[in-house]
């Protein structure tokens, strides 16, 4: 069997995919670079072809009352073709050049 060539995303504690792939805009294994944000979120949708929407939750302080408000983000992110995931997975995704209008994350694991 060909050993695959797995990309270095420096990035420390996360494994790559046991899956190969051929996309290059896969972080482990074609050119895409990961710089910015780190995020975790949970998958709302995997309708779109290569993309899928990630829900965040947040807390937001409110100085006016003196609380905190819960929030909600969606974001779209670019998915490899070696990560699987589905509905209600959480994922970490890394935020790189922007891919499309929408697309600024790639997934880089399933946690």
């Amino acid at each position: 069997m060909a050993k695959v060539k797995i990309n270095n995303i420096g990035i420390e504690g996360i494994k790559p995919p046991e899956k190969a792939c051929s996309d290059t805009r896969c972080p482990w294994h074609g050119h895409i670079k990961i710089r910015g944000k780190l995020l975790e979120g949970i998958v709302v949708s995997t309708k779109m072809s290569k993309t899928i929407t990630i829900q965040r939750d947040y807390v937001v302080y409110v100085p006016k009352y003196e609380r905190y408000m819960r929030k909600r983000s969606k974001i779209k992110a670019h998915l490899p073709d070696c990560i699987e995931v589905k509905d209600g997975d959480k994922v970490l995704i890394g935020e790189t050049r922007p891919l499309s209008k929408t697309k600024h994350f790639v997934v880089i694991a399933k946690i």
